[in-house]
C-alpha cells in the first residue's frame, strides 16, 4: 500500500529555500511563508466575540457561495440529480397516498429519522468544524446510561414504543427475575451506538480528501494540519518530543501495516486519528481501504467497548456502591449524596409512570446544571461553526487574490 504513493514524486519540490509552483516558476520561500502567516493570522482573528458585524457578513456570504457550489455541483451531475428528483417524488406518492402501506411507511421514517439523528451527532462530533460537539459524552453516553438504569430497574428492555426512544416508560408486564443482562441491554442500544459510529467515521472523510487532492493537485492547501504533517515528515529522523513520535509512530503503521494499521487505529480513543486520514490521502491509499477499516473500527469495533464500559459503569450494583461511597465524604458526604439519592428516585418514579397517571414533576439540580451545560456547549459549537465558516469565506477571498496576482 504505501508503493502507491512511494513509487510517485512529490508535485512540488523545494530548490535552495524556494518553492516550485506548478508554473515552473519559483517563489521566495521565506516572504511566501511570512505573507501567508499574516493572512492566517489575519483569518484567525475573525470571531464573533471579536469582529461580530465583519464575521457575520463574511459568515452569511461564504453560506451562500457554499450552497451555491453544491446547487452547481448538483446541477452537473445530471443523472445523479434526476434520480434523487425521481427517487423524492416516489416516496411523497407513496408517504401521502392513503391505503395499509402507511403502518410500514411510518415505521420506515422513524427508523431513518432515528437514524439519520445519531448518523448527524457522530458526524458533529468527529468533524467539529473547528472544535467538535462531544455528543457521546453529552446524547449518546447519558442514552445508553438511561437504557441501563431502565432495564435493571424494570427487569426488561422491552420499553413500549411509543414513547421510547423519547422517553423510556417500564412495561406494564414484569420482567423475569434475570431476564436483563450486559448483553441484553447492548443489544438494545447497539443501533443507535453504530449509527453514530458510522457518523464519526463519515466525519473522518475530510482530511482524507484534502490531502489527497493535494498530493494529486500539486497545489499545497493552506492547512495548518497539513502543513504540519508536511514538517514532521521532513523533521522526522530529528524528532524528540512525544507529541511528535506519537504522530510518527500513527504514521508509520498506517503507511507500512495498511488497512489493518487503519483498523488498529480506528478501534481505540485516537484523539491523532485525523493524522491516519491525511497520512492515507497524502499516500494515495484507495478510498475504501481507508474508509472501509476506518468503518468498521469506528462504528463496530470501537463503539462496543464503549458501550460496555457505559453499561457496566451505570449498572446497578455499581451505581449504588458510588452513591455511597459519596456519602463516606467527610463532613460533606450526607449534602453530595442526597441530591445523587433524589435524582435516581426522581427516575425510578418516571419510570414507573402509565398513561393517564400524573406525571411526576420536580426538578434535580443535577439535571438543571446538566441540561445547562449541553445548552451551553451547543451554542459554543454553533458560534464556533459561525467563526470556522467565516474564516473560510476569508481563505476563499485571499486565495482570489493571490490567483489575480499571478496573472499579472
Amino acid at each position: 500500500m504505501a508503493q502507491n504513493g512511494g513509487d510517485l514524486e512529490l508535485p512540488q519540490r523545494r530548490v535552495g529555500g524556494a518553492k516550485e509552483l506548478p508554473n515552473g516558476k519559483f517563489a521566495d520561500a521565506p516572504s511566501l511563508a511570512e505573507r501567508r502567516r499574516r493572512d492566517r493570522e489575519e483569518r484567525l482573528g475573525l470571531l464573533l466575540w471579536k469582529k461580530p458585524l465583519l464575521t457575520l457578513r463574511y459568515f452569511l456570504l461564504e453560506l451562500l457561495l457554499t450552497l451555491r457550489d453544491w446547487t452547481c455541483k448538483f446541477c452537473h451531475q445530471r443523472a445523479m440529480a434526476l434520480t434523487v428528483l425521481l427517487g423524492l417524488a416516489c416516496f411523497s406518492f407513496v408517504y401521502s397516498t392513503e391505503g395499509t402501506h402507511q403502518k410500514y411507511v411510518r415505521r420506515l421514517e422513524e427508523q431513518l429519522l432515528r437514524c439519520a439523528y445519531w448518523v448527524g451527532l457522530g458526524v458533529l462530533s468527529s468533524v467539529g468544524l473547528g472544535t467538535g460537539l462531544h455528543t457521546f459524552l453529552l446524547y449518546l453516553g447519558p442514552h445508553i446510561a438511561s437504557v441501563t438504569l431502565a432495564a435493571y430497574e424494570c427487569g426488561s428492555v422491552n420499553f413500549p414504543e411509543p414513547p421510547y426512544p423519547d422517553q423510556i416508560v417500564c412495561p406494564q408486564e414484569e420482567g423475569a427475575e434475570g431476564a436483563v443482562s450486559l448483553w441484553t441491554i447492548m443489544s438494545k442500544v447497539r443501533l443507535e451506538a453504530c449509527m453514530w459510529g458510522a457518523g464519526t467515521a463519515i466525519g473522518e472523510l475530510p482530511p482524507y480528501f484534502m490531502a489527497r487532492a493535494a498530493r494529486l493537485s500539486g497545489v499545497e492547501p493552506d492547512d495548518e494540519e497539513y502543513e504540519e504533517f508536511e514538517e514532521m515528515l521532513e523533521q522526522a529522523e530529528n524528532a524528540q518530543d512525544f507529541t511528535t513520535r506519537a504522530k510518527l509512530a500513527v504514521q508509520k503503521m498506517v503507511q507500512k501495516v495498511g488497512f489493518f494499521g487503519i483498523l488498529t487505529c480506528a478501534s481505540i480513543p485516537n484523539p491523532l486519528f485525523d493524522l491516519a486520514g491525511i497520512t492515507c490521502g497524502h499516500f494515495l491509499v484507495p478510498f475504501w481501504t481507508f474508509f472501509g477499516a476506518t468503518l468498521i473500527g469506528k462504528a463496530v469495533v470501537k463503539m462496543h467497548i464503549q458501550k460496555l464500559f457505559v453499561i457496566i459503569t451505570f449498572s446497578k450494583h455499581i451505581v449504588e456502591q458510588m452513591v455511597s461511597l459519596i456519602g463516606a465524604v467527610p463532613v460533606l458526604g450526607a449534602s453530595l449524596q442526597k441530591p445523587f439519592r433524589e435524582y435516581l428516585e426522581a427516575q425510578r418514579a418516571k419510570l414507573h409512570h402509565q398513561a393517564g397517571e400524573g406525571f411526576p414533576t420536580g426538578e434535580n439540580w443535577l439535571s438543571w446544571v446538566f441540561e445547562k451545560v449541553v445548552i451551553i456547549m451547543v451554542c459554543y459549537f454553533v458560534c464556533s461553526i459561525i467563526n470556522s465558516m467565516a474564516q473560510s469565506c476569508a481563505k476563499r477571498l485571499q486565495q482570489k487574490q493571490y490567483s489575480e496576482e499571478k496573472t499579472k
